[in-house]
């Protein structure tokens, strides 16, 4: 008998529609997988075999062949496991073909009969309801996720057995239909901080306000203990509440990422922030199977390398691609797959090596600080709108230092702002001043006569390039967009100068 079974695999994010076909036929006894399968696709049979066992099913001793097709896709994954077993099934004449059919399928099996929970749940989900699939049977543990898939008819199985029963009639699960309303959130941002928990530090607040209205990349540099990294970690609660679009993308990148706790999804702002001593893999993703790196994972959110430096250079000079591009694409001979890594990059680094240049704490020489400072290329600064000093609070700020104003007050400001900016490009394919074109600089960054020979000063004394030039324009615009102007005046654009003088 021969059967065909719905289910997807992954390339990246995106879910590729896959067929289990199965065929039980005479001859000798043996169960041969077929179909470019990765190692625990292989293995799958031995986990079926035993799963439908001790579910109290025995396989006939027949020739059973499973095809999973096309063929020229690699597959990968547990996620096979069911769709698998329930081909067989049908085969076997144990359940009806017409239960499953219109239905995307997807599940590990544990030796036991459980169903348990796969990567990368939502985007085959999604897939299935894009392809015209009404239904779909998921991991009870994967039903959060999926249930961001709006009007999708979800059967959350917790074991094999349940679930025969349930496409028998005997013992029917409850579907759950798929809406955003009722889904729970996850992945902690950080909720409980606040930026009035920082004293002082005007300068620094600014500069962390300005880069989140408009998403401008920014780099502290300042001594140890100074504030920085705690203020890095606050940037999530002065950025807007997350739209349902960036709620579905960073789902969706968590879960393929096997990064999503069970029975949650992505709702607020992660913070991400790898250490130094990362790989370059772990940074922008990549792998024999590649997998969504950090940069993937701050997608939408804030990406946090603190003590930059400290960094492999390789590490570093990676991150030329997401910051320009906001994607990263990884290609391997058979397939190359792109990752979205629109984030907002926030470094972290101390002046010199011992932190305290050029205060007469320091310890190093003139051609140590240049070595430690020149581990920061040139291309990367370019590619950081604002370079912000920090300087050491005194003790009046340890203790009894007046408090700063609330990240809710901040970031109210920061929406206002990006409302302005969302309507000035209601008809480009960006929304916020950072990510304005290089062709639309003229358009949206236009300069009055002062202005400009401000500019061209400013560009000739510090050496700028052209693409630092559309960088302290992008910032001023910000500014100006935080002041409610419509045009850009010299004291906008004075200050996103200010913000260039400080880089190394």
């Amino acid at each position: 008998m021969y059967c065909r079974i719905n289910t997807y695999t992954l390339r990246g994010l995106a879910a590729v529609p896959v067929t289990v076909e199965t065929d039980i036929s005479d001859g000798m006894p043996v169960m041969e997988l077929v179909g470019y399968l990765g190692s625990e696709v292989k293995e799958a049979k031995e986990r079926v075999r035993t799963a439908l066992k001790n579910s109290g099913i025995l396989l006939p001793p027949r020739r059973i062949t499973i095809n999973i097709s096309p063929a020229g896709i690699r597959k990968q994954g547990t996620a096979f496991d069911l769709p698998i077993a329930l081909a067989l099934l049908v085969c076997m004449g144990i359940v009806p073909e017409e239960s499953l059919q219109g239905c995307c399928i997807m599940g590990e099996l544990g030796l036991d009969g459980s169903v348990r929970a796969v990567g990368g749940a939502l985007p085959r989900v999604l897939a299935a309801a894009e392809a015209g699939m009404a239904c779909s049977i998921i991991p009870a543990d994967n039903l959060a996720e999926t249930m961001l898939v709006s009007g999708m008819r979800l059967i959350p199985a917790t074991s094999l057995s349940a679930l025969l029963l349930h496409l028998s009639g005997e013992k029917i699960i409850e579907p759950v239909i798929g809406s955003l309303e009722n889904a729970s959130g996850g992945v902690y941002s950080g909720e409980d901080l606040d930026f009035a928990d920082i004293s002082g530090q005007v300068v620094m607040k600014r500069g962390l306000e300005i880069a989140a209205s408009g998403l401008h990349n920014v780099l502290l540099i300042g001594p140890p203990g100074s504030g920085k990294t705690m203020a890095a970690r606050r940037m999530p609660t002065i950025m807007p509440p997350m739209t349902e679009q960036e709620i579905m993308e960073l789902t969706k990148i968590y879960s393929v990422a096997g990064c999503l706790p069970a029975g949650e999804i992505v709702s607020s702002r992660p913070f991400v922030s790898p250490h130094h001593s990362c790989t370059p893999q772990a940074l922008v993703g990549g792998g024999v199977i590649p997998k969504p790196g950090a940069v993937t994972l701050a997608h939408n959110s804030v990406l946090f390398l603190d003590e930059l430096p400290e960094f492999r250079r390789e590490c570093i000079e990676m991150l030329r691609q997401p910051l320009e591009d906001r994607e990263v694409r990884v290609t391997r001979a058979a397939s190359s797959v792109i990752y979205p890594a629109d984030f907002l990059f926030v470094g972290a680094m101390n002046p010199c090596r011992c932190g305290y240049y050029p205060g007469p704490k320091c310890r190093c020489t003139e051609s140590e600080v240049r070595k430690y400072t020149s581990r920061i290329s040139g291309p990367i600064l370019d590619r950081i709108d604002l370079a912000v000093g920090v300087e050491n609070v005194g003790i009046k700020g340890v203790f009894g230092g007046e408090k700063g104003e609330t990240s809710a007050e901040i970031r109210s400001r920061v929406a206002a702002a990006r409302e302005r900016q969302h309507f000035r490009f209601r008809d480009e394919e960006y929304e916020c001043n950072g990510r304005i074109k290089p062709s639309h600089i003229e358009k949206y960054c236009a300069l009055s006569r002062e202005s400009q020979r401000l500019l061209e000063n400013a560009f000739e004394k510090l050496g700028m390039t052209a693409r630092t030039c559309h960088r302290v324009l992008r910032t001023a615009r910000t500014i100006a967009d935080l002041e409610e102007s419509e045009e850009i005046l010299e004291r906008h654009l004075m200050e996103a100068i200010s913000f260039r003088i400080s880089e190394l």
